[in-house]
């Protein structure tokens, strides 16, 4: 068996990759693993889902091999990851678990992890339930009063309830009164949340993609498609769009003249407040091998630091640690705000962006207007295997060569997706003809070789 987790959790088309018979041996396993850390009073998981279809089934497997390794399970029913990640740090709950496939296509799906703090599992977490994978019949398995049950208690209040009063201190029914707000809920997990929200703090809100049937999560909606978000946010004269992905971990924004605010843009706008205010821990961000020139040379004139991380959250949540840093996150808008979460979450970054704009009483594009981006291409290559990309020689002295050739005036990333069956060729260059032609060489020898 190869590795199973990726960067972001398990993934796998439903019901083929994904079974539930895999899910079954995933939860038992790591049920008997963190339910043994943590020993004090009956283990219980935390479990949410995304509204795939698949979700339900997958939900049921998860259960049945917590509760046959004697852990509980409390399930939220459809919410959010960060909502998982919250309560599962703030609750005696041993673990949480995750099923969703995020932004990917609803034929998928996965299965994320949370430690007892809310934070995703180490590799060395992960290596372990591995291991025990194709063992998991060794292990205990206990009956009468000590089998696991699912338990029904009602806590996501608590997630509201602290998310606002966090970020806006003492809030009231009329903190956003006034504002105009369309929110892009990718028929994912935020369809409930974020809409209410946002109304109990005042604002004026227009829903859209709030209908999920199983099948419609992320289909031409939500934070990789935000083409209709922003002709909605003009056409309704709104102060600021929103769009979450399946899952909600990551927002992206639009600004009210329909441009796109990325997680670059966005990490930059909190960061300048966070440093304004004094708040900013270690005058740093972290963020990854994705994010534009132009936003690290923007944080340098503001003087500060930022720290590069390979692609995915764990990564950029590993360095914040090491460097002791509060904000960090992707171009994607996966952003993490550790004084509030232990995880990327949609709907604090889109509160703290709220919150910003009412105190310096700037509109997000006046506050984003510092960055000036280099011009960027991302070329996403379908593989036979992604995992030959490194083996290839050709390759690597080609990317090489285009590197030396392109010196100062911009960069190359090309690297295997962590999540899909994909190469994936940025190109960043001041001058945009040569930015392409780049990226046309490189994906064009790629697809030459590997597909």
């Amino acid at each position: 068996m190869g590795k199973l987790f990726g960067t972001d959790g398990v993934r796998g088309i439903a019901n083929k990759d994904l079974t539930p018979a895999l899910a079954f041996k995933l939860a038992r396993v790591c049920g008997y693993i963190l339910s043994e850390k943590k020993k004090d009073g009956s283990p219980y998981f935390i479990i949410g889902k995304d509204t795939r279809i698949s979700s339900d089934m997958l939900e049921h497997a998860i259960v049945s091999g917590l509760c046959s390794a004697g852990v509980s399970a409390l399930k939220l029913g459809v919410v959010p990851t960060p909502v998982v990640s919250f309560l599962t740090s703030r609750t005696p709950a041993c673990g949480g678990v995750m099923i969703s496939a995020s932004h990917n296509p609803f034929p998928d799906n996965g299965i994320k992890f949370f430690s007892s703090r809310g934070f995703k599992l180490e590799d060395r977490e992960e290596d372990e339930i591995e291991a025990l994978l194709e063992k998991h019949h060794e292990l205990p398995f206990p009956s009468g009063k000590e089998l696991g049950r699912v338990l029904g208690e009602d806590i996501i209040h608590t997630y509201l309830s602290s998310v606002k009063e966090n970020i806006f201190n003492l809030y009231d029914g009329n903190l956003l009164k006034g504002l105009k707000i369309v929110i892009d809920c990718a028929n994912g997990a935020s369809f409930v949340i974020a809409p209410a929200i946002l109304k109990e703090l005042g604002a004026d809100v227009i829903e859209m993609n709030i209908s999920p049937d199983g099948i419609n999560i992320n289909d031409k909606c939500g934070s990789t498609c935000v083409e209709s978000l922003s002709l909605r946010v003009v056409s309704e004269q709104a102060d600021i769009g929103f769009a979450f992905d399946g899952d909600a971990d990551r927002v992206i924004s639009v600004d009210r003249r329909g441009h796109t605010v990325d997680g670059d843009k966005m990490m930059f706008i909190i960061a300048s407040y966070l440093k304004d205010k004094g708040m900013l821990k270690n005058n740093l961000v972290v963020s990854t091998v994705m994010s534009n020139l132009g936003f690290e040379l923007a944080l340098k004139k503001k003087s500060i630091q930022m720290v590069r991380t390979n692609v995915g959250d764990r990564y950029v949540l590993e360095a914040m640690i090491k460097h002791g840093g509060i904000l960090g996150g992707e171009q994607s808008g996966h952003i993490i705000l550790l004084d509030y979460n232990n995880t990327g979450d949609g709907f604090i970054t889109a509160l703290m962006l709220l919150k910003i704009m009412l105190d310096t009483g700037k509109s997000l594009e006046t506050l984003g207007s510092e960055v000036a981006k280099y011009p960027q291409i991302l070329v996403n290559i379908p593989v036979l295997d992604k995992n030959s990309f490194g083996n290839d020689l050709y390759l690597r002295e080609l990317i090489e060569k285009e590197e030396k050739n392109l010196s100062d005036r911009g960069r190359i990333l090309v690297r295997p997706s962590g999540t899909e069956p994909l190469v994936r060729v940025m190109v960043e260059a001041l001058d945009k003809k040569e930015m392409n032609d780049v990226a046309e060489r490189i994906s064009s020898e790629i697809r030459k070789r590997l597909c």
